[in-house]
């Protein structure tokens, strides 16, 4: 028998279609790259997560998803309770960065932090001068030797189990799981050093068993009590404490960048309701709100002023110094600086629409992605932590069959145990990214993600487009020449005819020069445009076309009569139109476009870099020659007559020639050139489709950012070079010393024990104190991207 299912309940589980977002969540507990490998880990086991990215240096994650309507609400919670059973805690958030309420929670995460490294520190002192005085001058302490190791080991207690508990809980984890991290490595070496000072000092105690002396290889203190290495399990866990302190307080540094940008929104508005002005939340202000801004505060949200007049400081949002003036009709971001005037606006773009929440929005998924760079010191990290501990057990095993004796041994196993950073290589590409990414939103560049800056860094060629790129985009009607026989007035109401249902900035220019001139364009009633060439319109049965010369020929028509003219203004650098009605040429139009201030120098600065510079434009040759020139670009290297759907073929072609091909543009046509180039860089001036290609964003609109953009690609890299190498010559170097293979050349007995009075041997006391430094050391040079200038 079947069952009826209506139709309106087929359409509804029909409409409930899997819906894409992106989940964001704070992280607490990690420490090295092992813990973001198993915080992935953690996400991607969750249903319905199809990428994750989490970064060690700003303690954040990030889950793309895509999920049954019904089941979004709920994910958050799921993979915060995913990343909680790996041995995390994890928080949803909202907010691109910190905000009060999570500053105040890593506030209480760091005075944790602080409250048990002052334990570690108050009871390792006493532990610290116990153990060395009683070893140089025992009888400056009260009571025998055994009675001083219970002293030691009455301090160490709240040190080991109090001050030290995060280590032993990550060994308990490492162990459990089969997923030793850093906190393992930690957690066993302390607490062998500690067990074993346990055993040695119950052994040589009064309530040891009958005839059960020292076991072999546990020395007397001179004689008189055993070895004891309480002070290294306290000192090991208040160095490393110390230095998690200190990486924190330096890794707070390094999202300064995006907390100051949001720091630009102010926290309320002043919303005009019925006549009346009344303060209200940002949060509260909604779209169409009419709002008022008075002097000297901050413009709320994206908007566009509706009376009144002012000035506006843009450096903030977009790099660029000097005040703008705004009037009515003029578009305002919000977070800019109103300067003396007032104004009122109405409110745009709210809340994540604004450009500034999309600004941090998009430098906060550039420092949580990740570089190619990084992905070899993921690789690593999944397997370091285990030869750690394998290489620390071969040590021991080696020591103590050579006859060494069981604490020399135990000494070098701990010692390879802390001395061993995974710390260093987890933080090498992330704070260095987030601290290059913040500064360059600060400069007005925005990264799409890791790899803009990492394709970014090889770049040996620039290809600029011309109009609004190179130049301003702001064309003049500056030429009308006609044919023998036709008034001016009747070429210009042509050509408005032809353009006035383009939004082309060609079109633009031709339609407000014949204003300026007096001429309206006629009513049309069909339109059309062919990529490349130019437009057509009919009117009162009359063909009209106005483009390229080819674009006449395709109406039967020829601009061969003014071809003298037409040269004359393409080598003055014009763009020429030429127009035909009904197959009769009835002249060309001059454009002229100003080129950038800055340009010029621009170009010199790129070429001064080894970088190769072309002009990609679909002007005709002697129009971009004629910029070329201007602009210092080598004509050889013009680009010219270039329809849109072949821009992205010539980038195609310099990049088959070998060439690293960046690409600079602003319009819709010029997106796919931008998207097949290793790296586009787009005007924020431009269209929404080009900023969407690129994997940068200028926003100052200023070309000098280009050469900008790839100098801070260069330098970031090379910082992160230098982290990861120094992270990776850390473990190389001090891993072996740890394990002892110089003791044989730095020994008394070697060659060179007798000039240089070191054993070759490095205590656990001093590797812990190195792995603490390396960590910091990483975090302190990822910040000198901070003084990029």
């Amino acid at each position: 028998m079947s069952t009826f299912i209506p139709l309106a309940a087929i359409r509804r589980e029909s409409a409930a279609a899997p819906v894409s977002e992106t989940v964001r969540l704070r992280i607490s507990g990690m420490h090295c790259a092992s813990c973001v490998a198993r915080v992935e880990q953690a996400m991607f086991a969750v249903p319905g997560v199809l990428a994750a990215r989490v970064n060690l240096a700003t303690q954040r994650a990030e889950a793309d998803v895509v999920v049954a309507p019904s089941a979004l609400e709920a994910l958050p919670a799921s993979l915060a309770a995913a990343i909680r059973s790996s041995g995390y805690d994890a928080f949803p958030v909202t907010s691109p960065v910190a905000d009060d309420a999570e500053q105040k929670e890593r506030a209480s995460e760091e005075a944790v932090v602080r409250r048990r490294f002052m334990i570690a520190a108050g009871f390792g002192a006493g532990v610290f001068v116990v153990a060395h005085i009683g070893m140089l001058a025992p009888a400056l302490l009260p009571g025998t030797p055994w009675q001083q190791g219970l002293a030691q080991f009455a301090l160490a207690l709240p040190v080991q189990f109090v001050a030290g508990w995060p280590f032993l809980r990550g060994l308990g984890r490492g162990i459990r799981r089969l997923q030793p991290d850093m906190d393992t490595l930690v957690g066993l070496g302390t607490l062998v050093a500690f067990s074993y000072s346990v055993f040695g000092l119950y052994a040589f105690s009064p309530f040891a068993a009958p005839g059960r002396g020292l076991p072999a290889g546990m020395p007397g203190m001179a004689g008189a009590g055993p070895d004891l290495y309480f002070d290294t399990s306290v000192t090991i866990v208040a160095l490393i404490l110390l230095g998690r302190m200190l990486e924190s307080r330096a890794r707070g540094g390094t999202s300064r960048a995006m907390r100051a940008l949001l720091d630009l929104r102010p926290r309320t508005a002043l919303r005009v309701v019925a006549e009346r002005e009344e303060s209200v939340p940002l949060d509260a202000v909604q779209a169409g709100d009419v709002l008022v801004v008075r002097p000297g505060e901050r413009v709320p949200v994206d908007g566009r002023v509706l009376d009144g007049r002012s000035s506006v400081n843009r450096a903030l949002v977009t790099g660029e110094a000097l005040p703008v003036e705004v009037a009515a009709g003029d578009a305002v971001t919000g977070g800019t600086l109103n300067g003396t005037g007032a104004f009122r606006m109405r409110a745009e773009k709210v809340g994540a629409d604004s450009m500034l929440m999309q600004v941090v929005a998009m430098v906060e998924r550039a420092q949580t992605s990740k570089a190619d760079v990084q992905r070899l010191a993921d690789r690593i990290a999944a397997v370091f932590v285990p030869v750690v501990i394998g290489l620390a057990v071969l040590a021991f095993a080696v020591w103590w069959a050579s006859g060494a004796g069981l604490p020399a041994a135990l000494l070098k196993l701990v010692a390879v145990l802390i001395v061993a950073c995974p710390c260093a290589l987890g933080l090498a590409t992330p704070t260095a990214l987030v601290v290059a990414t913040g500064r360059g939103a600060q400069l007005g560049i925005l990264a799409r993600d890791a790899g803009a800056l990492e394709r970014a860094e090889r770049i040996d060629t620039v290809v600029f487009d011309k109009t609004g790129t190179l130049t301003l985009g702001a064309l003049q009607l500056s030429d009308v020449v006609t044919a023998p026989g036709v008034e001016p007035a009747r070429l210009l109401a042509a050509a408005a005819t032809a353009e006035r249902r383009s939004e082309h900035p060609l079109a633009l220019a031709v339609l407000r020069g014949a204003r300026e001139r007096g001429v309206g364009p006629r009513d049309s009633d069909d339109f059309g445009a062919v990529p490349g060439k130019g437009v057509y319109a009919m009117a009162d049965g009359r063909a009209i076309a106005a483009g390229t010369s080819a674009m006449l020929e395709d109406f039967g028509a020829s601009d061969g009569a003014l071809a003298g003219e037409r040269e004359r203004l393409e080598s003055a650098g014009r763009t020429v139109i030429a127009v035909a009605e009904n197959g009769e040429l009835l002249g060309l139009l001059g454009l002229a476009d100003t080129l950038r201030p800055e340009a010029a120098a621009v170009v010199g600065e790129l070429r001064a870099q080894g970088v190769q510079v072309w002009l990609l434009t679909g002007d005709h040759a002697r129009t971009a020659t004629a910029v070329a020139a201007l602009a210092g670009i080598d004509p050889a290297r013009v680009l010219a007559g270039v329809i849109p759907g072949e821009k992205a073929a010539t980038i195609e072609r310099l990049q088959q020639q070998g060439r690293r091909v960046a690409m600079v543009g602003d319009g819709l046509n010029d997106a796919p050139a931008l998207a097949r180039a290793h790296v586009g860089l787009a005007m924020a001036s431009g269209t929404d489709v080009a900023m969407e290609a690129s994997a940068f964003t200028l926003l100052s609109g200023d070309l000098s950012s280009v050469p900008t953009a790839l100098r801070l690609s260069r330098r970031t890299l090379q910082v992160i070079r230098q982290n990861l190498f120094w992270a990776f010559a850390y473990n190389v170097v001090l891993i072996p010393v740890a394990a002892g293979v110089l003791v044989p050349v730095f020994a008394p007995g070697g060659l060179w024990g007798p000039w240089l009075g070191w054993q070759g041997t490095l205590h656990p006391m001093l590797a812990s104190l190195a792995m603490a430094l390396s960590s910091v050391s990483v975090v302190t040079s990822s910040l000198r991207l901070r003084r990029f200038t």
